[in-house]
């Protein structure tokens, strides 16, 4: 299975030239059964990632885009009356919230009402509509968008929702050699010439087999330790070193500590290891914690991101024995 999930990973790397470090992120979210938060610029293939992954692996892709004056029930659905002959009853309508791979793009331009539909079906996995719970798929990945620019008109999302997402990704540009090749490839596309993806195609099993895999990759007692201490550094920064606790004014909640340990037993098993190391939980660190993290006034007008507080953390806590 290890082998197939890396050619599956292969497969998105060639549709998405110069992003992959994000493409095994997203991987490691998919098979620790969590959702992404993407933010980059405009333009820096974020939608395709996502199709490219849908294309690959059978399931069902949704995008919706939000915007200020979008309703829940645009996301959820809603109950329809039907009339057949002289009888009518209700009978529910899915929304698009209703697939394996949803895009939700821009969410921070959808109001509160919307966010926290949003937020019941990921938390939930289920959403509540005129009384009546709606079980979501089994397979239900939440890859949501933000602008870093443009924030007038936003509703920036609350740190509770945030909390929800077990990864928050960030796009970078990308280099020049990889610029040039993307070129190349979109001019092949644009004549026909498609890569054949059927030989890499997953099924939905295959991702549930490797969970199941996953979930037995061992947590030695030290990792544990490792994990936790982490964790209670950026609550406690100021036990460590100074700077942290100046930096830092809320640290990261239990659900931290929960995707450090669910993501870094993805990596392990990627790394074809049936046991955690620490560096298994320093690869996956960032994405786990940048959006867990309150920074101080002092950290932002220091020039100070969350990822620079990540790798003081690292330096600080030592490994376990």
């Amino acid at each position: 299975m290890r082998d197939t999930i890396l050619r599956f990973e292969a497969s998105i790397g060639e549709a998405v030239v110069g992003q992959e470090a994000v493409v095994r992120q997203i991987l490691i979210a998919l098979l620790a059964d969590g959702h992404v938060l993407l933010e980059s610029l405009p333009g820096l293939a974020k939608t395709r990632t996502v199709k490219a992954i849908a294309t690959r692996l059978a399931a069902t892709m949704k995008r919706i885009q939000f915007t200020p004056d979008l309703l829940p029930s645009d996301i959820t659905g809603g109950e329809t009356l039907l009339q057949s002959g002289t009888e009518r009853s209700l009978v529910f309508q899915p929304g698009p919230i209703f697939g394996n791979l949803i895009l939700a793009d821009e969410i921070n331009r959808a109001p509160a009402k919307v966010q926290s539909a949003l937020l019941e079906a990921m938390e939930e996995r289920q959403i509540s509509v005129a009384g009546e719970t709606h079980a979501m798929p089994d397979l239900f990945l939440v890859m949501a968008t933000q602008n870093p620019i443009e924030q007038e008109g936003t509703y920036p999302l609350p740190e509770a929702q945030m909390d929800r997402f077990l990864f928050k990704v960030l796009i970078g540009y990308p280099s020049p050699e990889s610029e040039r090749e993307m070129l190349r490839m979109l001019r092949r596309e644009s004549v026909g010439e498609h890569a054949d993806v059927t030989a890499d195609t997953l099924s939905q099993d295959d991702i549930f087999a490797v969970r199941r895999e996953v979930e037995r990759v061992e947590v030695a007692p030290a990792i544990d330790e490792y994990i936790v201490s982490l964790v209670n550094a950026t609550r406690h920064g100021g036990d460590l070193d100074a700077d942290l606790g100046k930096w830092i004014e809320i640290g990261a909640s239990p659900r931290g500590a929960i995707g450090l340990d669910r993501a870094s037993r993805v990596e392990a098993w990627l790394q074809d290891r049936r046991f955690v190391t620490p560096d298994d939980v320093r690869a996956v660190i960032h994405p786990v914690l940048r959006h867990r993290l309150i920074l101080s006034y002092d950290a932002n007008a220091d020039g100070i991101g969350a990822d620079q507080v990540i790798d003081r953390l690292i330096e600080k806590v030592a490994v376990p024995a």
